[in-house]
């Protein structure tokens, strides 16, 4: 004869399952129309899986056309690449094999030089990826 259950949990609260109001769930919607974040980000940014924003999507799609609100149809972003310039570094002198020291010097020059909207942003190596991710987001948000 079996023991039956030997063990089992009762789980009190809500649970992660929320309750959104059609206001809220419309602005999320509304979001991910913007053109600044993709439906992941928004997502992420309010907790919630992006398989339920993209329901929320095709759900406001449907009542709109219901109510005989034609929405153009979404095509995906193009990504635009931007001119790079190359410049060639002047050749430098040759020194002499007696006076070589054996340190070797690095170019001062930048290793990556970004303009945006007429901003110029310039990196040298060594850079902080910390300090060089948060210029580029403060030039994202100034556009």
């Amino acid at each position: 004869m079996s023991k039956g259950a030997q063990r089992f949990e009762v789980f009190t609260g809500a649970g992660k399952r929320r309750e959104w109001p059609p206001e809220v769930k419309a602005s999320i919607v509304a979001e991910c129309y913007s053109g600044r974040e993709g439906v992941s980000a928004v997502a992420r940014r309010h907790g919630l899986d992006p398989s339920q924003v993209y329901a929320w999507r095709r759900d406001l799609r449907k009542q709109l056309e219901a109510a005989g609100v034609v929405l153009p149809a979404t095509e995906p972003e193009v990504p635009s690449f931007v001119p790079a310039i190359v410049e060639v570094a002047p050749a430098a002198e040759p020194v002499s094999t007696a006076r070589r020291s054996k340190k070797r010097r690095r170019s001062k020059a930048s290793a990556v030089e970004l303009e945006i909207d007429g901003v110029a942003v310039k990196i040298s190596r060594g850079a902080d990826a910390g300090v060089i991710a948060a210029v580029i987001e403060a030039l994202k948000a100034t556009r």
